[in-house]
């Protein structure tokens, strides 16, 4: 018997009109690749994130122009709006002015505690929430000579000084990050950071990659730590389109059992006992199925070695035969199909799962 993530019981801050950490669901966040101060751009974008199921978007701000159009933009997305601040705290002053949800601080880059002061006492008269974004890239020149680089070590320094800073000044709506592009550095960061504090964890592996690669690296930084009951929201950062970052993140999530959004695939890797073409019937089944939201299940197997069994297990099944498949609904044969036609018959019934589904 699988037992049941136990998730660390973190403290609850609120992002506009969401709550993150306690017992409430780990959120999904991406970030925008657009130039902030190009508003209509930014929103398409902000747009097509919303409908692949992000949460919580952030925006670069480089510069007082960019900052200008925070209130623009967010009073055109429906999710919560992240300014992104880096070497400047006047422009974190401006996004608070602007009325964005959170703000994204670097202890690496802004380091007088005066200013960071300023900052933290507008935040708190808006009542807007602050990451603490420790990142191996940018770490504090000191702490690289003590530890001898981006250690684990420097990094947990790094981020307990900035909450040191707000704390004194009476702040707790806090969130941590600690990103590496060393997914053990990453891993063991977090590890120890969760010791020393009660604040939500914001995981990511930073500048993981492009294609396969970031997607493995962010795999296994993120999922080992949501495996030890770590981290209250997540972003996988990915080269290119950031839609991608989003879809990843639910299959991480979907593939421990702890939140589903869409459909979750199984398939065979193929041997020589299929009959029928199942790269080119997963590949049309997942394009045509992409707009699909609701969580199903669904099995996609070559052969009838381990077909009729993960068909027991699905929501949707489909049992490769020669030159046919038989398509499985919740465990039970529904009908048998020429191979020509098993996209088509796939699509329609997944269609109409879906709409037979509570709350459709």
């Amino acid at each position: 018997m699988i037992v049941p993530i136990q998730r660390r019981l973190s403290k609850e801050v609120s992002i506009g009109p969401l709550k993150m950490g306690g017992n409430n669901s780990i959120l999904v966040q991406s970030m925008t690749t657009t130039d902030t101060r190009d508003v209509e751009a930014t929103v398409r974008q902000i747009h097509r994130l919303e409908q692949a199921g992000c949460e919580i978007v952030r925006v670069a701000v480089l510069n007082m122009d960019a900052a200008d159009q925070l209130a623009e933009i967010k009073k055109r997305i429906q999710i919560p709006l992240v300014a992104d601040i880096h070497f400047d705290h006047r422009l974190a002053l401006k996004a608070i002015e602007q009325g964005v949800d959170k703000l994204r601080l670097n202890p690496g880059n802004i380091t007088e505690r005066a200013k960071i002061e300023q900052v933290v006492k507008a935040a708190k008269d808006r009542g807007i929430p602050i990451r603490i974004g420790v990142n191996s890239g940018s770490l504090p020149k000191d702490l690289l000579i003590k530890y001898e680089g981006a250690t684990p070590e420097a990094m947990v320094e790094a981020g307990l000084r900035e909450i040191e800073i707000l704390e004194e000044n009476n702040f707790s709506e806090i969130v941590i990050s600690l990103k590496s592009t060393d997914v053990r550095v990453m891993i063991e960061s977090y590890r120890q950071m969760a010791k020393h504090v009660k604040y939500p964890l914001h995981l990511g592996v930073t500048e993981a990659g492009m294609g396969d690669t970031g997607v493995a690296r962010s795999a296994l930084g993120i999922g080992t730590l949501l495996e030890e009951g770590l981290g209250d929201t997540l972003r996988v950062s990915l080269t290119g389109d950031p839609a991608r970052e989003v879809k990843v993140a639910y299959d991480i999530l979907a593939a421990l059992h702890i939140r589903w959004k869409g459909i979750q695939y199984t398939s065979c890797p193929t041997c020589g006992r299929i009959g029928i073409d199942l790269e080119k019937i997963v590949t049309e089944a997942q394009k045509r199925l992409e707009n699909i939201d609701k969580p199903i299940k669904i099995s996609l197997m070559g052969c009838v070695v381990n077909g009729p069994g993960e068909a027991l297990h699905s929501n949707i099944g489909l049992v490769g035969h020669e030159k046919s498949g038989t398509i499985y609904i919740d465990g039970k044969p529904y009908k048998r199909v020429p191979e020509e036609q098993l996209v088509d018959e796939l699509v329609k019934v997944v269609v109409e799962y879906q709409a037979s589904q509570p709350g459709h």
